[in-house]
C-alpha cells in the first residue's frame, strides 16, 4: 500500500495554469500533487558567446527552491554565495531536456531562459520543472511565431518528465516525498510526446534492481509521461 493510497500506476493530480505572471513571454504554475513549481520563459536577442554568428538558438534552464518550499526553512543559496551541486545538476538537466525538443536552426540566434522556481516540494520537483518548463517555452515560442520573428515552429515535440521507483518492493509511478525518501530504487524519466527517450536517471539507493524491474519502471514512465503530455496539451489549447 502506498502512503497516499494511490494505485501503483497512478499519478498524483496534475494541473497547469498558464499566464500566471505579467512580464514573462511564457509562464505557468504546474501542480503535481503537493509539488508546485512556477515556470517562466524569457526571450533574449542574444546567445552565449560560443554560439555567436552560428545561426543557432539556445534554450537554457535555471532552478531554485524557495526557503519554505520544504518542511523546514532552507537557507537561500544567494546568501551562501554559490549554488549547491544539486541545483546546478538539476538546471543543467532542465536545459538539456528542453533543448531536445527544439530545432535550434528554426529558433534563430536568440536565447530562451526557462526559470523554474519551486514554491512547494513534495517529491519530483525536477520532473515537474521540466514538464511545466516546456509549457512556458511553448507559450514564449507562440509569441515569436505570432510576431513573425520566426518563420517555422522550432518546437518539434512535447517534453515531459516523471519519477518512478521501487517502493516497498513494488515498482510505482510518480513518487511523492514519503516514497522517495524510502525508495529502494529512484529514477527520473524524461521523454518526448512521441515516447522517445531523452534522458534516464536511475539508481539503486536501498537495494539493487533487475532488468525486469527496470522494464516495469519504463512502462510506468511511458504511462505517466502520456498523462503529463495530455495535461500540457490541455493547458495550451
Amino acid at each position: 500500500m502506498r502512503p497516499s493510497g494511490r494505485n501503483l500506476d497512478q499519478m498524483r493530480p496534475i494541473s497547469i495554469e498558464t499566464g500566471v505572471t505579467r512580464h514573462a513571454e511564457g509562464s505557468c504554475l504546474i501542480k503535481v500533487g503537493d509539488t508546485h513549481v512556477l515556470c517562466t520563459a524569457s526571450i533574449e536577442p542574444r546567445v552565449p558567446p560560443f554560439l555567436r554568428n552560428t545561426g543557432l538558438g539556445w534554450v537554457t534552464g535555471e532552478y531554485g527552491m524557495l526557503p519554505r518550499a520544504t518542511n523546514t526553512r532552507m537557507r537561500r543559496e544567494a546568501t551562501a554565495g554559490k549554488q549547491s551541486g544539486r541545483t546546478v545538476e538539476i538546471q543543467r538537466l532542465i536545459g538539456r531536456s528542453l533543448r531536445a525538443g527544439i530545432d535550434r536552426v528554426a529558433l534563430g540566434e536568440r536565447q530562451i531562459t526557462v526559470d523554474c522556481d519551486v514554491i512547494q516540494a513534495d517529491g519530483g520537483t525536477r520532473c515537474a520543472a521540466i514538464t511545466g518548463g516546456w509549457v512556458a517555452l511553448r507559450l514564449a515560442v507562440n509569441k515569436l511565431l505570432k510576431a513573425g520573428d520566426v518563420i517555422s515552429d522550432p518546437i518539434m515535440d512535447h517534453v515531459a518528465a516523471v519519477s518512478c521507483g521501487i517502493y516497498a518492493g513494488q515498482p510505482v509511478l510518480d513518487l511523492d516525498y514519503a516514497e522517495d525518501s524510502e525508495a529502494g530504487t529512484d529514477g527520473n524519466f524524461i521523454m518526448t510526446g512521441a515516447g522517445q527517450l531523452i534522458e534516464l536517471q536511475a539508481s539503486a539507493e536501498g537495494a539493487t534492481f533487475s532488468r525486469d524491474q527496470f522494464n516495469e519502471l519504463l512502462d510506468l514512465a511511458e504511462k505517466g509521461v502520456a498523462e503529463l503530455v495530455a495535461a500540457q496539451k490541455g493547458a495550451i489549447a
